[in-house]
């Protein structure tokens, strides 16, 4: 399986903040035996994130962002993503908040989603690398499934 991260953040896309959360997400799937090129970032404006995505979903299986998923004015990864996505995964965003919930109250603002482009299931995971490690975890258990189910080797159980 090919995947491919994007670190969403204006202070890691000029140089002001190293990005740790990006590459943790990489290094994960990497473990999980995910082909991963190397993280790619952006400054948290829409236009770019949609257009990161558009380019990007042909060539992978699975796509994964972290960053942008908060309450604050520039977090505006959501609202790319219900722009270019062909349909929504509710139950994913649900399964990665109440595994963040385990930690902190503070997981239920989260307004990280899951959805469908095209073949390809897209992630948007909060820039925390904690938060973003913690819900990626939430959801590998049921990845293999719902990628081989997009590509019509699954079926449903």
């Amino acid at each position: 399986m090919r995947a491919a991260v994007l670190t969403v953040s204006d202070r890691v896309s000029a140089g002001q903040m190293r990005d740790s959360s990006g590459p943790a997400l990489r290094e994960l799937l990497l473990r999980q035996g995910y082909e991963v090129g190397e993280v790619e970032t952006v400054p948290d404006e829409r236009d770019q994130i949609a257009g990161w995505l558009r380019r990007t979903a042909g060539n992978r299986d699975l796509l994964v962002t972290t960053g942008g998923t908060g309450l604050a004015p520039r977090d505006v990864t959501p609202q790319a993503l219900q722009e270019v996505l062909d349909y929504d995964i509710p139950g994913l965003g649900e399964v990665m908040r109440q595994r963040g919930l385990a930690q902190t109250p503070m997981s239920s603002l989260s307004r990280s989603l899951a959805g469908v482009l095209g073949s390809t299931l897209v992630l948007a995971l909060p820039g925390s690398e904690a938060g973003a490690r913690e819900s990626l975890e939430a959801v590998l258990p049921v990845l293999d499934h719902a990628l081989g189910v997009l590509k019509g080797e699954n079926r449903h159980s």
